[in-house]
């Protein structure tokens, strides 16, 4: 009988974030994760730095904590709730060192889904890449012959790039704006 998850692997993907070319997680996401407190990771992590060496663990430089709390949207750091300190940042390695030096259970089995999560993101890069290399080379066997068959081909693997890539979003104006008669 197959063993229901604790946690989805796409609930820990959205928190993966990109810091210094990086993929990593805050220590508060973390924290959450494998049931501990912000503070009591952190704590374990200070107790045992032999162990986080600094492509395991840092923490978020102060132009990194401003521009991160800028994306999330705190408008207020001095507000009660606010972060006060720079969040320390956990690469895979580190989250997974993170729950050997926690001595909680849930730490132990949700380090699995954290390191599948991981896992799951790179190979989507992998296959990215791999897709685009691809159609590079073919639109250079195509450039080498160019008839109009060839010319055919070449417009359909320009459509496909532009489908590789996201679309922006449509902008409303902003106001009362009155829709135009078709």
């Amino acid at each position: 009988m197959k063993k229901t998850p604790l946690v989805a692997i796409e609930a820990i993907a959205s928190r993966i974030l990109l810091i210094r070319g990086q993929k990593i997680m805050l220590d508060a996401d973390l924290a959450a994760l494998y049931g501990v407190q912000t503070r009591a990771l952190n704590q374990a992590a200070k107790r045992n730095l032999k162990r986080f060496p600094g492509d395991f663990l840092f923490q978020l430089s102060t132009t990194e904590f401003e521009n991160w709390r800028s994306q999330i949207v705190i408008s207020n750091p001095d507000a009660k709730m606010a972060l006060r300190r720079r969040p320390f940042a956990f690469t895979e390695h580190g989250a997974l060192m993170a729950a050997t030096v926690l001595s909680s259970a849930r730490a132990t089995e949700v380090s699995v889904y954290v390191v599948r999560a991981f896992v799951q993101l790179r190979d989507m890069l992998v296959a990215h890449k791999v897709l685009a290399k691809r159609l590079d080379e073919l639109e250079a066997r195509i450039e080498r012959k160019l008839s109009t068959h060839d010319h055919t081909i070449a417009n359909i693997l320009e459509a496909i790039r532009q489908l590789m890539t996201p679309p922006e979003p449509k902008k409303r104006p902003i106001g009362f704006v009155i829709p135009k008669e078709k």
